[in-house]
């Protein structure tokens, strides 16, 4: 459906004025009733619809707006509407509500017409009900459709309806963006969505009023954001009609949110208390009125509406009702908030009670709030600038980083707290080399006045630097860290990472142990024992870390660091081969990320999910979210994401027997050059390589080359961890690059080495190699117990790609197996052989005959005529029919 404008997040509208349209077209009109609050699109929507209509060329199309001044004058609207069509035919008052459609058909001169009336709810009651009558009775044959705008359905009943809600955050931003061409800074465009709350009207209002430099950040915008008066006071309007009562009522509701959690309402039985107060008249069902109650709370229907209230409210009464409710309220956080609501300027006690107010057990939330309001209150411009800081740390902790920011920008004077918390910011939203530097520059800043919070800043550098694969800068920033004796296991931590690094793993190691043996309870000590759990390969100490890291974290009420908490703690499952809890706590982290603000951390848990889906999904699976993990990872330099988002790729396609992508995928990872991989984690995707490099064609089997070169590299490695599958790792790559005369040992060697790590998976990988690898040389007989063995490990694991690797390969050394496309989209293969099935689907995958021959390690000749009869048995002339038929099922 065309228009003169995209509208952002508003499908479900869009679908709906494209059904009546369409029907109108064929003669079968219809009415449709767009309610909401001022700014919802409502206007928007109509005038989208006209233009589509007039774009068809079809009929005519009728477009009128209620006018306030003439809402209590009789037909009215009526006089509007055919006026809009010509000179209107005398008195509307004589045009009887049968009579108007019986009108309206003879204005559309037997073609469809499209009437559309904004603001119906300032059309007079006479005009409203004549209209809603011939509204109801629109239907097959009738070629009129109605189109009504209105703040509320009062007087349309009956007629099909939409409410427009506000715009989800995507939404919101891809409006924000054709408005300001995207040259928004990051700080005035996330103050802007979150003043709009979803608003359109409102977004757009606030937008225009902000000069290019105001946009750019260039200078700061005004506090608070002009531009909205007019949307406010609409929504202040809506109730102006209620009693005087009635109206107090709602604002002292209004104020009464103030020192609430967001989202968390009023207290019912406190706004009752300060009406009392107040000698306000008891309103019976005053909740009725844009309001709803759940339990002893009430929560206003529209967000916009709470702030329009007070908004609307001269200064003065505004805060006499702050005050009252301060009065009304215990001493505290609570009665402090309104007190700084009701604070008419600057007032020095009142914001230093606050600022003490904001510790700890106060959620970070709180917190935020309370230093916000201090800041507000203090003149002096370093205690400002100081309290602004502070408060942009806590709302980062809370996981609100859109307010953190706008905070920071109200400081002023870069401090070495405000900078601390900008490295933080940028560390979980922008590029990891940009977040080091930052964290670098605030310890410097804070080292003489703050020595805690410099060594925080340390650690959040080399945290970066990780994340970017910095080797070097890793180093840099942790040996920066100062010894200090209350905090052994920091110390431990430090020393053991340094010596892993410089290469003395033995003194590393024990270093690191020490870590794992402490009883740390603090979030980030617990995080650094899981980190030192994975350098170690320690897997089962790493998940009980992270276990104990993601309580602290839960406990302590830091959203921010729940995310990173989770991340953590699903690697460590996944190291663990534990995939299905992987997947499940990597999920969660990404329900936390976006929630708190943090796409750098997504983009690691979208890579954690890819791991996930190479083994429990498929190629289509991994690749969304590896994909989503290298769109966020590439711009921000996140190097250990990219790393491990390209193994699951070429894990997956390993899985669909394509090697030859696989292999081609993860050599720039493994090799040396500029795109080589993170170096922490490059070397797991080692014997994917190896094995995708062998099955390809693309190794050299008898030694030398750039595979035996990273053998040789991965054996160095495996002298360095104690990861128990490495070991069989390393035998199993040996294997594969073996002559005859020696694979079977080495596949033997792997396997006990298995036998004593455990995990179902890499074991079943090595079982389905040595099975495969007897097959090909025809002792079959041999083939089957480890090609059984692999197939019920993987079911066991959920890996169902790869166990159709291993039926096959148990198909094809003789032994009856069920194949796994008997039924559902896999039922075109049901009546080939084992053989022309598996060559079916690698012509399908788009292999040519050669490419066929050496992944089965058959002649071109024997392909040839398999796929020849496999044309015959399906029907099918081409490869291009084949994949057509095959693609659903692949």
């Amino acid at each position: 459906m065309r228009g003169p404008l995209r509208l952002f997040g508003r499908s479900v509208e869009l679908a709906s004025l494209e059904s009546l349209l369409t029907r109108l077209q064929v003669g079968d009109g219809g009415a449709l009733v767009l309610t909401g609050p001022p700014g919802s699109g409502r206007t928007a929507l109509l005038a989208h619809a006209v233009a589509a209509h007039r774009d068809l060329g079809a009929g005519l199309a009728l477009h009128v707006v209620g006018a306030p001044d003439e809402r209590w004058v009789p037909y009215s609207g009526l006089h509007a509407l055919l006026c809009a069509a010509g000179p209107a035919p005398g008195d509307p008052a004589r045009v009887p509500r049968d009579g108007l459609l019986t009108l309206l058909r003879r204005l559309g001169g037997g073609r469809p017409l499209l009437v559309c009336v904004d603001d119906a709810h300032l059309w007079d009651p006479d005009s409203r009900a004549a209209l809603a009558f011939a509204a109801r009775r629109l239907g097959p044959g009738t070629p009129v459709a109605v189109l009504i705008a209105a703040g509320d359905e009062a007087g349309f009943a009956g007629l099909p309806a939409l409410r427009p809600g506000p715009l989800d955050d995507e939404a919101a931003a891809a409006l924000l963006e054709r408005l300001t061409g995207d040259r928004a800074d990051p700080v005035v465009r996330g103050e802007l969505l979150r003043e709009a709350a979803g608003n359109p009207g409102l977004l757009t209002a606030l937008t225009a009023r902000l000069t290019p430099d105001q946009l750019a950040g260039r200078t700061p915008p005004p506090h608070p954001l002009p531009g909205g008066d007019e949307i406010l006071a609409a929504h202040a309007d809506r109730v102006g009609h209620l009693p005087a009562a009635t109206r107090t009522l709602l604002l002292i509701a209004a104020a009464a949110h103030a020192h609430e959690p967001e989202g968390a309402g009023a207290d019912l039985a406190l706004v009752r208390r300060a009406a009392a107060s107040a000698a306000v008249p008891h309103t019976p069902g005053f909740t009725a009125h844009t309001l709803r109650q759940a339990g002893d709370r009430v929560h206003f229907d529209e967000p916009l509406m709470r702030r329009a209230l007070l908004h609307r409210a001269p200064p003065d009464r505004r805060r006499a009702v702050h005050a009252l409710l301060a009065g009304l309220l215990p001493p505290g956080y609570a009665a402090l908030i309104q007190r700084a609501c009701a604070s008419p300027g600057p007032d020095a006690p009142l914001a230093a009670a606050l600022e003490a107010a904001a510790a700890p057990p106060r959620p970070h939330a709180d917190r935020a709030t309370a230093l916000a309001h201090a800041a507000a209150l203090t003149r002096d411009g370093t205690a400002r600038t100081a309290r602004c800081a502070a408060a942009a740390e806590q709302y980062r902790l809370a996981g609100d980083p859109g307010r953190a920011r706008t905070l920071l920008a109200r400081a002023g004077r870069t401090t070495g707290p405000a900078h601390h918390t900008r490295g933080l910011l940028a560390l979980a939203d922008g590029p990891a080399p940009d977040a080091h530097e930052t964290l670098l520059t605030a310890a410097a800043l804070l080292a003489p006045h703050d020595p805690g919070r410099a060594r925080d800043a340390l650690l959040g550098a080399a945290e970066a630097a990780w994340a970017a694969g910095d080797a070097l800068g890793y180093l840099d920033a942790l040996t920066r860290v100062p010894a200090d004796a209350a905090d052994r296991d920091l110390a431990h931590y430090r020393d053991g990472m340094c010596a892993v690094l410089r290469g003395r793993t033995g003194a590393g190691h024990l270093l690191l142990r020490r870590c794992l043996d402490s009883g740390a309870r603090d979030p980030g000590a617990l995080l650094r024992a899981g980190a030192a759990g994975l350098v170690l390969g320690d897997l089962d100490a790493a998940r009980r870390a992270g276990t104990r890291a993601l309580a602290a974290v839960r406990a302590s009420g830091a959203d921010a660091l729940l995310p990173q908490a989770l991340e953590h703690l699903a690697y460590a499952e996944l190291r663990a081969g534990r995939h299905a809890r992987a997947r499940a706590h990597a999920l969660d982290g990404l329900r936390a990320a976006r929630r708190t603000g943090r796409p750098n951390t997504a983009a690691h848990l979208h890579a954690v999910l890819a791991l996930a889906a190479s083994v429990e999904a498929g190629v289509r699976e991994c690749a969304a979210h590896a994909g989503a993990a290298l769109a966020g990872a590439a711009p921000h330099g996140l190097v250990q994401a990219e790393t491990l988002a390209t193994w699951a790729s070429a894990r997956a396609e390993l899985a669909a027997g394509r090697p030859a992508e696989a292999a081609a995928r993860l050599d720039p990872l493994v090799r040396p050059g500029p795109r080589r991989g993170h170096f922490a984690t490059r070397m797991l995707a080692v014997p994917c390589y190896v094995e995708a490099s062998v099955a390809a064609g693309r190794a050299a089997v008898r030694g030398g080359g750039a595979v035996a070169e990273a053998v040789a590299e991965f054996a160095v490695w495996a002298t360095r961890t104690t990861d128990p599958q490495v070991p069989a790792q390393l035998a199993r790559c040996r294997a594969l690059l073996a002559p005859d005369g020696e694979a079977a040992e080495r596949y033997e060697e792997a396997l006990a080495h298995h036998e004593r790590a455990g995990g179902d998976f890499e074991q079943a990988r090595t079982r389905l190699l040595f099975g495969s690898w007897l097959r090909r040389r025809r002792r079959t007989r041999e083939a089957r117990e480890p090609l059984r063995d692999a197939l019920v490990g993987f079911e066991r694991c959920g890996a169902p790609a790869w166990a159709a690797r291993a039926s096959g390969e148990l198909r094809a050394a003789g032994a009856a197996v069920e194949a796994p496309g008997r039924s559902g989209a896999g039922a075109p293969l049901a009546g080939l052989t084992p053989q022309q099935a598996r060559i079916a689907r690698c012509v399908a995958e788009g292999a040519t005959n050669r490419e066929v021959a050496r992944r089965l390690s058959v002649s071109t000749r024997t392909v040839d005529h398999h796929l020849r009869n496999v044309f015959a048995a399906l029907g099918v002339r081409s490869r291009t029919e084949l994949a057509g038929l095959l693609g659903n099922g692949l």
